[in-house]
């Protein structure tokens, strides 16, 4: 079951405004990745369902995390259908990612009041997603809808909760037009994780880009 209920997910998400997102198949440097970022600040963590047997790797992490890192909700993401979310519900995830938005999700997530962030590319889209009960949704691929989209989207709809994914880089300039256009959160991968310093397990990398992103977050939102 999760820790966490999605109201206590959100509030995390939007102390923070980042979520890391990362898969790897082995379980140690998964561990070695959330902990860096645990350090660096970050309360809320994506891992995604992307290889064999990642629901294996996800079930210790979930684990070893409520001891190590007690504070974070763990979430699992790349999920498109209804039976994997079940799986990793069992598992203990505390939120639920998709790079698409199935309805049939939403109501295994809201029976368990765990949060359903669905991927979305449409005006229509979102606002079916929170008819659904999708507080959070994600704008997806970021990069190819840019913040002018965030922007005219929260324009006739400014209770939106945006998380971009896709695009997003740990640069001032990149955060800063984000999250002036409004996004509540940014979903981070390949770009937090460089594979040169995941394979030299420079986690003190990890960990320091992980504290200089969440202060150009903050300072964006007094902006």
């Amino acid at each position: 079951m999760a820790k966490f209920d999605k109201i206590a997910v959100l509030a995390k998400i939007g102390e923070t405004g980042m979520v890391p997102v990362f898969y790897n198949k082995d379980v140690q440097v998964c561990k070695d990745v959330v902990k860096a970022c645990y350090e660096g600040g970050v309360r809320a963590f994506e891992f995604t369902n992307r290889g064999d047997f990642a629901q294996e790797v996800f079930g210790e992490l979930v684990k070893w995390a409520d001891k190590e890192c007690p504070e974070l909700a763990l979430g699992i993401g790349s999920v498109v259908d209804p039976a994997t979310a079940a799986l990793y519900l069992q598992l203990g995830a505390n939120f639920v990612v998709g790079p698409l938005f199935n309805p049939e999700i939403a109501p295994i997530c809201n029976r368990r009041l765990v949060a359903y962030c669905p991927g979305c590319g449409t005006v229509s889209e979102i606002g079916k997603a929170q008819e659904l009960g999708c507080d959070l949704t994600k704008l997806f691929p970021g990069d190819v809808y840019g913040p002018n989209m965030v922007k005219g989207l929260k324009a006739p709809m400014p209770w939106s909760k945006i998380m971009v994914t896709g695009g997003v880089a740990p640069e001032k300039e990149n955060l800063e037009k984000w999250f002036a256009a409004g996004v509540f959160c940014v979903g981070m991968g390949s770009k937090l994780f460089p594979k040169d310093k995941v394979a030299a397990k420079d986690w003190a990398y990890v960990t320091n880009k992980c504290k200089e992103c969440l202060d150009i977050i903050k300072n964006a939102r007094t902006k």
